[in-house]
């Protein structure tokens, strides 16, 4: 259950007052899931951060597996998709660790996109919505590298949050080829139809 507190919280964190936290903004349009098909390799530097935080990749099959949408809850992941979006500082983990792909929560202000929407996970799973609804996704972008974003599975169809856009949108309507996700019933990856997954995710 979201509080007045943390709805409050999450306006002001995205450059907004107590006052727009209680607005409540229009629902999207319902749409269609995205397809699965059948099991997909994990990235590997998924695995690594599993290892490090292994919270963060755990499956409880007692929560929920799609999100209910209310105006309140859509304002609040909007909210922490924009406040997340601002506030990291990005940079490649080549720059940030000296190595080609490590997933980490941009503890220290800075990562590129997977830390991004790793972090989003954190703040929405805290705020209460059920983690095994929200997945991490790698898809191939417009420039035909990969990159990571975040699924949410909703009642409205599935939803996208990502560090290049603050708009949360529905999977088809972001232009990328969708590859694979987590699954929602164990720790393992499934496949969302992409011909070519990539090895990475390493771009800002």
């Amino acid at each position: 259950m979201i509080t007045r507190g943390v709805a409050v919280a999450l306006a002001v964190l995205a450059g907004g007052s107590p006052g727009q936290a209680q607005t409540l903004a229009a629902l999207p349009a319902p749409t269609l899931a995205a397809p699965t098909l059948g099991t997909a390799r994990p990235i590997a530097a998924w695995t690594d951060f599993c290892r490090r935080y292994a919270s963060e990749c755990a499956v409880d099959v007692s929560e929920p597996d799609t999100i209910t949408l209310s105006p309140r809850l859509w304002q609040t992941i909007t909210g922490v998709n924009r406040s997340v979006n601002s506030r990291i500082r990005p940079l490649t983990d080549q720059e940030h660790w000296g190595v080609p792909d490590r997933w980490d929560l941009a503890e220290d202000g800075t990562g590129d996109c997977e830390d991004y929407q790793l972090l989003k996970r954190k703040l929405l799973a805290e705020s209460g919505l059920p983690r095994r609804a929200m997945r991490m996704t790698v898809v191939i972008d417009e420039k035909g590298e990969g990159h990571a974003v975040l699924m949410l599975r909703t009642d409205r169809g599935d939803l996208v949050l990502d560090n290049k856009t603050s708009a949360v949108l529905p999977w088809h309507r972001t232009g990328y080829t969708f590859i694979k996700r987590e699954a929602q019933d164990a720790v393992a990856w499934v496949s969302l139809g992409g011909a070519t997954g990539p090895t990475m995710t390493a771009n800002r």
